[in-house]
């Protein structure tokens, strides 16, 4: 008998307290959230348990008697999944009293980012956003401890545990200024990259960004042919994925997907993962991924809109693609609510074609036609004449070939340079 036919399932409980200034649409959408997060993390819905609240209980979250209810409907559990952040405290009582470990929400995603970064750049963010969970939590911590740590004497010295926490802090703080230190050198090498990239002439930038498990991967791999990771699960990917677009058009586009967003992702996440939303600070064109079957997309708008506010994202051009519509939603009214979005199937290869001539127009607005003349001498120019622009016209002459191209003007303003100079 196999490993994987031994062990038994990892259950789970989702738990969650709904405070009277949230509608019962929002709460259950959070909660359906917070099932999809287990489902990543490898667990099973074993239940679901609310309560209804003016504010949570502050010693255990959930008032007394739904805490014993909770104990029941957890015996067979190994987790609780609680869908707020909570104290050490709240989550030390409510363990108590139920028996099962708990996990509160910005756990859970730390834990999920955690097991899928894969680069330097998203292994040192995950450690850095972990940390700082980390460090308010262990001064609490100490304070639960009480005067168990401290000298003989029980009054004036610096108790043990007291020390050994200080010292832990300041681990945690040097770690994370090393951890910052190496993000900076990154996020320099980065630039230099990009920078060399973007004096290339015919290069475009268009980059995916959306909610969290909308389809971009499977868009992604749609739009360039190559191979990326799909999966029915939240932040299946945190690294970014650059990719030339495929067939390749003039001028040469790079589609680059980004880390997916989330409801209540919290504002420490959202400072860690910023650089992993580089590419679409870095992008011409942003492609706003949707998911048309979600009742709720209307908040996936919203959140993700919110969150390129806050990256600086605000000015960047974008397309809405509301993707999944073969799953669901209703076509007519999406098309008529959002007229110059697109709605789509990233399965369905007449859709993606759609959406790819979409992109191109996009950067072939401003494309201009001009002449060039390639002297024969200097013919091993002619196959970055069939790289960066669409070639109108072809002559060949006494002293060279004539060409009538379209291209991005400064991508034509550079080529005239150098033949320029290869005459003199």
């Amino acid at each position: 008998m196999s490993q994987e036919t031994r062990e038994k399932p990892k259950r789970a409980v989702v738990a969650a307290v709904q405070l009277s200034n949230v509608s019962d649409v929002e709460f259950e959408a959070s909660l359906t959230e917070l099932r999809q997060l287990a489902k990543t993390l490898g667990f099973e819905a074993a239940g679901t348990f609310t309560q209804k609240r003016a504010k949570f209980d502050q010693t255990a979250y959930f008032g007394t008697g739904k805490r014993e209810e909770l104990r029941f409907l957890a015996e067979d559990a190994d987790l609780i999944l609680v869908d707020h952040e909570i104290s050490p405290s709240q989550a030390r009582n409510l363990e108590k009293e139920t028996g099962c470990e708990v996990m509160d929400r910005t756990m859970v995603i730390l834990e999920i980012f955690h097991r899928h970064a894969r680069s330097r750049a998203a292994r040192a963010q995950v450690e850095i956003a972990r940390l700082g969970y980390m460090a308010p939590r262990m001064r609490e911590a100490a304070k639960l401890a009480g005067p168990q740590g401290r000298g003989r004497s029980g009054v004036g010295g610096r108790g043990a545990s007291e020390s050994r926490t200080e010292l832990d802090r300041r681990k945690i703080r040097d770690r994370i200024s090393e951890l910052e230190k190496e993000l900076a050198a990154m996020g320099a090498e980065r630039k230099t990259q990009r920078a060399r990239r973007q004096e290339r002439p015919g290069l475009a930038r268009v980059a995916l960004v959306g909610y969290t498990n909308a389809g971009k991967s499977t868009l992604m791999r749609a739009l360039t042919g190559n191979e990326a990771l799909v999966a029915d699960k939240l932040f299946a990917t945190l690294d970014t994925t650059v990719r030339a677009l495929h067939p390749e058009s003039v001028p040469r586009v790079l589609v680059s997907d980004t880390v997916g967003f989330i409801k209540n992702l919290p504002h420490g996440l959202v400072a860690s993962f910023k650089s992993t939303l580089d590419e679409a600070l870095e992008a011409s064109l942003l492609l706003h991924v949707v998911d048309a079957s979600d009742a709720g997309y209307e908040r996936q708008l919203a959140v993700t809109e919110e969150v390129l506010d806050e990256i600086g994202a605000k000015g960047v051009p974008r397309l809405i693609v509301f993707n999944k519509i073969d799953r669901g939603g209703d076509e007519r009214e999406l098309r008529a609510l959002y007229p110059k979005s697109i709605v789509m199937s990233a399965r369905r290869d007449g859709d993606v074609g759609r959406l790819r001539d979409a992109i191109v127009a996009f950067f072939r607005r401003d494309l201009v036609e001009a002449e060039l003349f390639l002297p024969w001498a200097v013919q091993r120019l002619r196959g970055e004449i069939f790289s960066n622009f669409e070639v109108l016209e072809e002559k060949a002459g006494n002293e060279g070939t004539s060409f009538r191209v379209r291209g991005e003007p400064e991508a034509v303003k550079q080529l005239r340079k150098r033949l320029s100079g290869k005459k003199s």
